[in-house]
């Protein structure tokens, strides 16, 4: 489905100014993005749309970075941080042409809000209180945390999957084929899916979350990982890692888009990101944030709330280079992902043997 310009006076922008930011960006950008709304999600006596943006090229060998956030509708600050990089994207490419350049090589996919539903609600679930980072068909190897690892029990209870054996929830979907469509030609590929509440520090997690054992990728991660932290020393705020050193999961999205680009591209590089913003940190430094609901996910003060959306920028910028070159360093060779997985061993999992199985 195409894009048509709404009104601001649309009852679906009621607890959604995200929205209606996004909307005003497309209109501004609109001549140097393409846009689909491929679903509009029901909640209540409204329909919400789901923005599937590109921009850069549309070559089939472009490497593609993808930008997803507001999968857990009160995580708002993951939706806010890549509509605060998209701003600065559309007002730089009217006068910078060395990003025009880099956008002439690369595709941004982007998806700002997965689930509008939850967001305009203030919950983590979506409007069927479905859990949609546990909804994926896709089961853990041994025991997860109780409730946390995804739970079918009820969906009064968090962390709700979804009933066994249904389809993937709507929002999941079209998620699904955005990333399927986006990547199935191509070789290179980085995902980043931003989201908050875990730790005083942020995160860059990297699958698998449904097991404990290296997962196939985790080479490329790992040179990916020391890019970064070559190119930028003093920026010391992540902490790269598996997801499954902090817990596993059941039904993890990313899991299952791996897996599923893995088995239309077996040769290809895709390394899937979540960042786990930590918002512990600012109910540590503001205790007020624990009397809030939506303080425990997103900053409160309007200064640490600008601080936020400011630090991650070098970090937008940063993947954008590294997709643009992903051939340049991505392991290629048989000899060159050997030492890219036993490196990427040897900081995530030391002791174990360089040989080991790695998760499937």
């Amino acid at each position: 489905m195409t894009y048509t310009s709404r009104s601001t006076s649309n009852k679906a922008y009621n607890g959604l100014p995200e929205l209606q930011e996004l909307e005003s960006l497309i209109q501004e950008g609109k001549d140097l993005m393409r846009i689909r709304v491929p679903v509009h999600i029901q909640h209540q006596d409204t329909h919400l749309p789901f923005y599937v943006l590109e921009m850069g090229s549309t070559s089939p060998e472009a490497p593609v970075l993808a930008l997803v956030g507001g999968v857990h509708g009160v995580e708002r600050i993951g939706t806010q941080v890549i509509l605060s990089f998209l701003k600065s994207l559309i007002r730089r490419l009217h006068w910078d042409s060395l990003l025009q350049d880099q956008l002439d090589h690369l595709r941004l996919l982007i998806v700002p809000m997965v689930n509008p539903g939850g967001m305009r609600d203030n919950t983590r679930c979506n409007p069927n209180g479905v859990d949609l980072m546990r909804n994926a068909p896709v089961e853990a190897e041994g025991k997860t945390p109780w409730l946390v690892g995804g739970q079918r029990l009820s969906r009064s209870l968090p962390w709700f999957r979804g009933e066994n054996g249904a389809p993937l929830e709507p929002e999941n979907q079209a998620l699904a084929d955005a990333i399927h469509h986006g990547l199935k030609q191509q070789k290179y590929a980085i995902s980043l899916d931003c989201h908050s509440g875990f730790g005083t520090r942020d995160r860059l997690w990297f699958p698998y979350a449904k097991s404990t054992a290296p997962w196939p990728g985790i080479g490329a991660a790992h040179r990916l990982t020391e890019l970064f932290e070559h190119s930028y020393p003093s920026h010391e705020q992540y902490l790269f890692e598996p997801q499954a050193h902090s817990y596993t999961t059941n039904g993890d999205m990313w899991d299952y888009l791996y897996d599923d680009y893995a088995g239309q591209q077996p040769d290809g590089c895709f390394i899937p990101i979540t960042l786990e913003m930590g918002s512990w940190l600012w109910v540590k430094k503001n205790p007020r944030h624990l009397f809030r609901y939506h303080g425990l996910f997103n900053p409160v003060l309007p200064h640490r709330h600008q601080r936020i959306l400011r630090r991650h920028l070098v970090l937008f910028d940063f993947l954008m280079s590294a997709t643009r070159t992903m051939p340049m360093w991505a392991p290629a060779s048989a000899s060159d992902q050997q030492r890219a997985m036993q490196d990427a061993l040897s900081r995530w999992y030391p002791g174990l043997d360089g040989n080991i199985t790695t998760a499937v």
